[in-house]
């Protein structure tokens, strides 16, 4: 089954009511009473995308389980931002992960403002962050997108040119998930995505 053209997971109401610890007819319950989407077979069994199963969790604040978490980066996440105000390094790191990289969307951010408006509109999988940016700096941006429940934790790959051993140090404890500093090893990074990634 797809949806938007993509394969995706779909559950049971039943499914629906384990993962969320209660009994199979407060998931029915959700549904009828239009709190939860979903759609019926020709048998007339209730089914729910696994998006809209995220969605129902997030507005209700209940916990996310992280087969869910997964099961929705593998399916709609494919992309990967770069946020970096050196143009001719955004670029050039762009151009090297298209080509490395196919199976994904490479858009490009110049400053934090910025980066915040993709961050909303594509949802990445991973982000590859200059920590001295305009606007908004790295270390803030980082702390944002790691708290942010609805970007579902991508993977935060740090780069500065500033002081490596401070800003590395720091940037890792603010939750990033890996640290390259300037001028880039571009094989190292790209490897770094693609282990973390796959």
């Amino acid at each position: 089954m797809s949806k938007n053209g993509k394969k995706i997971r779909i559950f049971s109401a039943l499914e629906v009511a384990n993962i969320c610890g209660v009994v199979n007819q407060t998931a029915i319950n959700w549904i009828k009473n239009q709190h939860l989407k979903a759609f019926t077979t020709p048998g007339g069994q209730y089914r729910i995308y696994a998006e809209d199963l995220l969605e129902f969790l997030e507005s209700r604040g209940m916990r996310i389980p992280d087969e869910l978490i997964e099961l929705t980066r593998d399916s709609e996440r494919r992309t990967i931002l770069i946020v970096d105000d050196d143009r001719d390094l955004n670029s050039m790191l762009r151009e090297i992960l298209v080509r490395k990289l196919p199976e994904y969307e490479v858009v490009q951010a110049f400053d934090g403002f910025e980066a915040g408006r993709l961050l909303a509109e594509n949802n990445p999988v991973c982000v590859v962050l200059d920590i001295d940016l305009p606007g908004i700096d790295g270390h803030k941006l980082c702390a944002k997108i790691k708290e942010d429940p609805k970007l579902h934790n991508p993977l935060v790959i740090s780069i500065s040119g500033l002081d490596p051993e401070k800003d590395g140090k720091q940037i890792v404890e603010e939750g990033a998930d890996a640290f390259f500093p300037k001028p880039l090893d571009f094989d190292a990074l790209v490897e770094a995505i693609t282990d973390k990634l796959h």
